[in-house]
């Protein structure tokens, strides 16, 4: 049993990578998780087009490669194809705690079949963000608007409508990057994204998105675990 332990979270883009680097690392190195993360190999493809059939094989990868570490994903809903696990059943639910549950524990299920032979089942943490990444940075309105320069009204509106930030949905038009895309044309995905998630803090961010703060969690209780 060792006192720390190594975890890769292959991840859908820049943003997402950075946002780890920058945010979740420090926090997780003081709790003895040392998480490295990497952009999910996508020959000749952008972000926002993940097909588990691609995904499937980085997980191989990082499964195979080193029998004493985790892996996690951190992948969006929205950008994920239509060959994902659990996919359809999790388009039925109602609401975002079922979504994820669904598309997780079936994403969890398919890589157990697949690769149940490297431990699977204890080293692998499945994460679908629900909705987006950009999901979270609606965590705490009024410092959103205040980086964005726009009326903490419209923010709020958004709120109102959806209910939590993990349920502003995923539609082509009203998906969270397209919200805030839409609220101020200086927002940039990856620069403005990421000073943003930083202003709001985890604390407030796990505190507004159950979703993700379960997954961090999970992460955070490996501390302890044996390898093998």
């Amino acid at each position: 049993m060792s006192d720390y332990v190594e975890i890769v979270a292959l991840v859908e883009g820049p943003t997402e990578k950075i946002f780890i680097a920058d945010i979740l690392v420090p926090y997780l190195a003081g709790h003895s998780v040392f998480m490295t993360p990497i952009i999910i190999s996508k020959p000749g493809q952008k972000g926002g087009d993940v097909r588990f059939a691609r995904v499937k094989n980085d997980i191989e990868l990082h499964l195979k490669q080193r029998r004493d570490t985790y892996l996690t994903l951190f992948v969006d809903y929205y950008g994920i194809k239509s060959d994902w696990p659990g996919l359809e059943e999790a388009k039925r639910q109602s609401t975002p705690s079922k979504k994820a549950e669904k598309i997780n524990s079936e994403t969890k299920a398919q890589v157990n079949k697949l690769f149940g032979t490297c431990g699977s089942d204890r080293r692998f943490i499945p994460y679908v963000a629900i909705h987006e990444f950009e999901a979270l940075l609606f965590s705490e309105p009024q410092k959103l608007a205040e980086l964005l320069h726009v009326s903490p009204s419209k923010i709020n509106k958004i709120l109102a409508e959806c209910g939590e930030p993990e349920n502003i949905d995923d539609s082509p038009m009203r998906a969270p990057s397209k919200r805030l895309e839409d609220l101020s044309d200086q927002f940039k995905k990856t620069l403005t994204g990421i000073a943003i998630a930083k202003a709001i803090g985890l604390t407030k961010i796990r505190e507004s998105c159950p979703i993700f703060n379960g997954w961090l969690t999970a992460v955070t209780k490996l501390k302890g675990a044996s390898h093998g």
